[in-house]
């Protein structure tokens, strides 16, 4: 082959650098309900609604009832997770456009009105002229639209008896104005919005380990003061391990973990939820609750997901360094995150919340039950002149058992 001159363009394509691949999007989006109306299969009514009971959609009028396909066959696949290099996102879980308005116009299928909803505050509306239900299936980047939802399974009668009982074990100390204002009659069903993540990653940790060797005491003036010698290893390790529905805050109010304004953190202590259960997107699970819009994209949580990975890798290696018996102290920490694969899910969650304020510092209380498997967590205002009285009482108790055993063996 002969040599040939190599044209200006051509030298200058082949010193840019190769264009860097971005995320593989999956589309996830519901087909059947792209013109926003969902039609019951059985009898074309559009009064459909979830029947908590049964996690299924049941048609208001001829008692039909269905569920949406489950999510996880359309955005898995079937290659297994440590197979995972790349960046996958279903398409609900795509970056927010600034642009996107929250504000969106529907076309009646059932006459051709047109009909605003606002997905600020609600997910669907009625057509002010036939009467159809319109919904917001259609995944418009504003993140009002996930990939899945996972249906409430626990009733509201149920949530409110198990916020009933974690309250009424807590009355004891709670303050006297939770006490006459607590009305768990008022408990809200929401969906909250998650990333729902699977990684696969593998990580060194790098620190150093110590073992006693030996424990003694020396004199220090009125009292013993216990020493130790301990040999000192340089310890390091590697894992490769997989996560599978790592869940994350994908609302940044919701994130905000600030203990002085908030107990947002309870709703991490109600966890897991089955997402394995999750379906593809209806509005419909929604109608009856509400629901709070995701606001961060997958470049925001990464450093939450990341947080977590560590963690994780902390753990798997805790068995590897028992032999450590004074601990090790990780110095030198490396994550390496092979491949993710991200969806957007509403979860399930009953929510009592109670504003409370006292001293010029205010609060605002939760009491959250898991949508799903009815695990309950929360806070409640407690009445510092009680806990101080019970520390008393328990003080003096302690006292009269100690004065007694003197007396008994004296």
């Amino acid at each position: 082959m002969s040599d040939s001159e190599a044209t200006p363009a051509e030298v200058a394509a082949a010193a840019q650098p190769p264009d860097t691949p971005g995320p593989q999007t999956v589309d996830t989006s519901n087909e059947a309900l792209r013109d926003g109306v969902n039609r019951c299969p059985k009898c074309g009514s559009t009064d459909i609604q979830l029947r908590v009971s049964a996690g299924m959609l049941v048609c208001l009028f001829c008692r039909y009832e269905w569920s949406e396909a489950m999510i996880e066959p359309k955005v898995s696949g079937e290659a297994p997770l440590q197979d995972l290099t790349d960046t996958v996102v279903a398409s609900g879980a795509t970056d927010i456009s600034p642009e996107v308005s929250g504000v969106i116009t529907l076309k009646c299928a059932g006459c051709g009105s047109e009909v605003v909803v606002n997905t600020a505050a609600a997910m669907s509306s009625r057509c002010h002229w036939c009467r159809h239900v319109l919904t917001i299936n259609e995944q418009v980047p504003n993140g009002a639209v996930p990939d899945a939802v996972l249906p409430f399974g626990i009733t509201r009668d149920q949530a409110v008896q198990h916020i009933r009982d974690f309250a009424g074990a807590r009355r004891l100390f709670a303050h006297r104005r939770f006490r006459s204002d607590f009305a768990p009659e008022k408990v809200v069903g929401v969906y909250l919005p998650y990333m729902v993540v699977d990684g696969n990653a593998s990580a060194d940790v790098q620190g150093f380990g110590e073992v006693e060797t030996r424990r003694y005491t020396r004199r220090n003036g009125d009292h013993d003061e216990t020493y130790y010698d301990a040999d000192v290893y340089q310890v390091g390790r590697h894992v490769d391990f997989t996560v599978d529905d790592l869940t994350i805050e994908s609302s940044a109010e919701r994130a905000n973990m600030n203990a002085f304004v908030n107990t947002n953190n309870v709703i991490n202590t109600i966890l897991p939820f089955d997402t394995k259960s999750a379906v593809q997107w209806n509005a419909n699970y929604l109608v009856g609750f509400t629901s709070e819009r995701r606001d961060q994209d997958v470049a925001q949580v990464q450093p939450v997901l990341e947080d977590q990975l560590l963690s994780i890798a902390r753990s798997q290696v805790e068995g590897s360094v028992a032999r450590y018996n004074r601990g090790v102290r990780w110095e030198a920490e490396h994550l390496s995150v092979h491949g993710t694969r991200w969806v957007s899910m509403y979860l399930p969650v009953w929510l009592y919340s109670f504003y409370f304020e006292e001293n010029g510092r205010a609060m605002v209380h939760y009491i959250a039950v898991n949508g799903r498997t009815g695990e309950t967590m929360g806070s409640v205002p407690v009445s510092q002149g009680r806990l101080i009285l019970a520390a008393l009482t328990v003080g003096t108790v302690l006292e009269g058992i100690a004065l007694w055993l003197l007396v008994v063996m004296s």
